[in-house]
């Protein structure tokens, strides 16, 4: 089945140069000009990826993907005109999977989605591993990538998922951030460890009762994360 792809931009050049250029890879792709575009068509589709700029008319790139994710852990990608670190963290925080820097070459920007597309097919067809998994009031679906805390799914984006599947799976052992950077995100990526300490964070926030005082991932203070198997 064809890959479906939302790019999002106001600069209709670049979504044309980009959505030509996906259509030669047999991809499927929707666009959109404005935030409220954006998130309309996210809300009517569930993508296999979103490129997603920044900068955008009526609701920013920001806006729409931390709207998104409310609904939808779909990957984002988002596009950048500026090099500012910032933006990229910024980014990670509201729930991106990914960053681009503007310029970019088209080459680049389909090697990241090809790569979000390898990730969730190696995570689909992983083995040795239960469907369901119960840690305490945490629970896992790795089937469906799906988490829930006390019965209730928590929205986690395909890298929170992955991060946190890689931990739970290999209980007691401490990852170092560059470990994690180079399983989760690959040894090409261009990112560098904030990246990582963003999404623990992000965890935190998201599975655990009292983040500042976690049960759940831990740190080893000078080497890196891991999982305590027992709660």
């Amino acid at each position: 089945m064809a890959k479906r792809i939302l790019v999002v931009d106001d600069e209709k050049l670049i979504v044309k140069g980009i959505r030509f250029s996906l259509e030669q890879e047999g991809m499927l792709v929707d666009t959109a000009y404005d935030g409220e575009e954006a998130l309309e068509a996210a809300r009517k589709t569930e993508y296999d990826a979103v490129l997603l700029d920044v900068m955008l008319p009526k609701l920013t790139g920001f806006e729409v993907c931390q709207q998104i994710r409310e609904f939808s852990n779909m990957p984002i990608i988002m596009l950048t005109a500026k090099g500012d670190d910032m933006d990229k963290i910024l980014g990670l925080e509201y729930g991106a999977d990914d960053y681009i820097t503007k310029p970019f070459n088209i080459l680049e920007v389909k090697a990241r989605i090809k790569a979000i597309f390898r990730r969730s097919a190696r995570n689909k067809n992983q083995n040795g591993i239960n469907e369901k998994s119960v840690f305490g009031e945490l629970e896992i679906d790795t089937e469906n990538k799906r988490v829930y805390i006390t019965g209730k799914e928590v929205n986690l984006t395909s890298k929170e998922f992955d991060v946190l599947e890689l931990l739970i799976f290999n209980p007691n052992k401490v990852y170092s951030r560059d470990n994690l950077l180079n399983i989760v995100w690959g040894y090409d990526y261009p990112g560098d460890v904030r990246t990582v300490d963003v999404h623990i964070r992000r965890l935190r926030e998201k599975i655990e009762s009292n983040p500042s005082e976690p049960k759940y991932i831990h740190t080893k203070w000078g080497v890196g994360y891991f999982f305590q198997d027992q709660i």
